[in-house]
């Protein structure tokens, strides 16, 4: 039987950050991971964020991977961050960008498809000089405990192997978790569900509508009508050559009024303000080729899409200040107008010999969702069961407060905290207080005390950048609560208290739909600016968006209904992001093909991850 010191099940950030951790300590580790690429199962919002706290220590991204600044893929820095208040064809806009700036090194828009293939390539080459690595397309299907200091895993696609330690980085839905009863399956109150699009959009275009420059970018967050009367909201991220647009939301909210969660982001899609940083041109093929013969219409498509491509790649370069340099630097233009002629060239033939319109829309190019562990709630007390330790949201570690979210920084922190760890017990061959010694450290950490308690300090940020709200116009609760922290004193005074009554009692108070929905609605139909749409917008069907994804479909579905008659289950027919769900004959039915593996309808299904290789491949994430 292969030996190892340390196995750990999930390549995600987290697990990544632990092997390449690992390896730094001079551990022998191996990563298992069920796609057939590392970061084709993985969806993040995203932002990576590096902390500065003023109490305590983080470790980021940068002090593990040594070249994250110089060379990872990440897409663009933040450098405005602004919250918007939307009613109809009205918004009103915060700057609220010293919250983001607020304790930040710097936060990078990822697309994790790309960033996690990085962070294997650089974890790789450590742990192999171990004797360890990364072993993709494999599923773990059990543990074993052969002493108190050696675990045996199996899997459904390699022989046994023994390692005296594991590290579970396998996501919110953590068969780790389930495997060893470490802790229940998260409750619809411990969690979000984030749904997401990549849209495309050239570069140029982006920084001039967001206006911002070539290494800058923009992360604009929504509350208001466009929550379609549920606790949480919208969000949209520049990345380099395209968007990121979605929703996150409370599950429970969900749960008490489903919507389908394709419906949340198209709410945002069709938004006048969204919509109008969004768009682009867009060719429209035909439908059909009248007075032509089959021989002679298979032809005219195939020249016809051959110019559509030409064109949407030189649309992309024109609006790229790198690529029209490689355009130029190639020999096949000397100037930018001539690669201006040639596009609108390629335009007019498409016009005038094929027949292709042009219109004004968006371009979508995937689907996704995923759940997400709020910390506040959820997050594993103990995030140990005697020698396996829980990282990042498979700990149900993730940060949601008001506008701040994090989630893949608090990954990375804990994978360190718990290669620390394991390193400790190895080196004095000890296996007998690790749970306890990760468990002091991850308390230890400023992302634990952002769990439990507020902070005064980020609030009286939020509050500064909130000056601008007529205070008549949040009613007599919100308007009472600005003018309270407007004092220092009563400020501290009040968050001494709030702190001592803790989270819980304050969450019903600070969400609810009068702070997601009511109050932002009345700032934008009273203070806010009139919005005119330019355009229709023509959103994909969820048949649309599931025909776009690539799958390695899987005969045996990962996915067993307990209860076919449960309420839960009968929600899940409209909270199913893919449609996977339906009744017939009041029976609760699954089609498991069109899964994306976001874990929704995990509470009351025998949910696993799929079998190694199988299931969806996503290409952005």
């Amino acid at each position: 039987m292969e030996k190892f010191d340390v196995a750990i099940i999930g390549g995600g950030s987290a697990g990544l950050a632990a092997l390449k951790h690992l390896s730094n300590l001079g551990k022998q580790a191996i990563l298992i991971e069920g796609g057939k690429k590392i970061g084709t199962k993985n969806v993040s919002g995203g932002i990576l964020y590096s902390k500065n706290p003023a109490v305590g220590k983080v470790y980021n991204v940068e002090n593990i991977f040594d070249n994250f600044l110089k060379d990872a893929p990440v897409e663009r820095q933040i450098t405005k961050y602004i919250l918007h208040a939307t009613s109809k064809d009205k918004v009103f806009s915060l700057d609220i960008t010293p919250t983001h700036n607020y304790q930040s090194n710097f936060g990078y828009t990822v697309l994790l498809n790309k960033l996690l293939t990085w962070f294997a390539k650089e974890a790789l080459q450590s742990a192999e000089n171990l004797g360890g690595g990364i072993v993709l397309g494999v599923h773990v299907k059990s543990i074993i405990w052969k002493d108190e200091n050696t675990i045996i895993i199996e899997t459904d696609e390699l022989e046994p192997f023994q390692v005296k330690a594991v590290i579970a980085a396998d996501g919110v839905n953590s068969e780790i978790a389930q495997i060893t009863g470490a802790r229940s399956k998260f409750t619809s109150s411990e969690l979000y569900q984030g749904v997401k699009v990549v849209v495309k959009l050239p570069e140029g275009l982006i920084e001039e509508r967001f206006e911002i420059s070539e290494n800058e970018g923009a992360a604009h967050l929504f509350a208001g009508d466009i929550t379609l009367n549920h606790i949480g909201g919208g969000f949209l991220y520049t990345n380099r050559d395209t968007l990121s647009v979605g929703a996150v939301y409370h599950y429970d909210s969900l749960i008490e009024n489903p919507v389908e969660p394709n419906e949340l982001v198209n709410a945002l899609l069709s938004n006048p303000f969204v919509m109008e940083l969004i768009k682009d041109e867009v060719p429209k093929s035909k439908d059909s080729y009248k007075n032509l013969s089959k021989e002679e219409e298979l032809r005219a498509r195939f020249k016809s899409n051959k110019l559509i491509k030409s064109w949407k790649d030189l649309h992309q370069a024109y609006y790229s200040s790198s690529r029209i340099s490689d355009l130029l630097a190639s020999g096949l233009y000397k100037t930018k107008d001539d690669i201006k002629n040639k596009i609108d060239s390629i335009h007019n033939e498409l016009v005038s010999k094929y027949d292709i319109g042009f219109e004004t829309n968006y371009v979508e190019l995937e689907y996704s969702t995923k759940l997400v562990p709020d910390g506040k709630r959820g997050r594993m007390k103990k995030p140990y069961y005697k020698n396996i330790l829980f990282i990042g949201d498979a700990a149900g570690r993730g940060i949601f407060v008001g506008p701040r979210i994090e989630g893949i920084n608090v990954g990375i922190d804990d994978a360190v905290r718990a290669a620390e760890s394991i390193s400790k017990s190895i080196d004095q061959n000890n296996f007998d207080r690790l749970g306890e010694r990760y468990s002091k450290l991850v308390e230890e950490s400023p992302y634990t005390r952002d769990m439990n308690e507020i902070d005064k300090n980020y609030l009286k940020t939020f509050l500064d950048c909130t000056k601008q709200v007529p205070k008549d116009i949040v009613g007599h609760r919100y308007g009472t609560i600005f003018k309270l922290m407007s004092s220092n004193t009563l400020r501290n005074i009040s968050i001494g208290f709030a702190n001592t009554l803790g989270y819980k009692r304050l969450l019903p108070i600070l969400e609810s739909n009068n702070t997601y929905t009511d109050v932002p609605v009345e700032i934008a139909e009273r203070a806010g600016r009139d919005l005119q749409k330019s355009y229709s917008i023509t959103i994909p069907t969820i048949a649309e968006r599931i025909a776009k994804l690539d799958y390695n479909d899987d005969s045996l579905s990962h996915i067993k209904v307990l209860n076919s008659q449960s309420d839960f289950m009968k929600k899940m027919v409209t909270l199913c992001p893919t449609k996977c769900y339906s009744i017939e004959n009041e029976r609760v039915m699954l089609q498991h093909e069109g899964c994306i593996e976001c874990g929704t309808c995990a509470k009351e299904t025998d949910w696993k991850h799929p079998r190694g290789e199988k299931g969806i491949i996503f290409q952005y994430g």
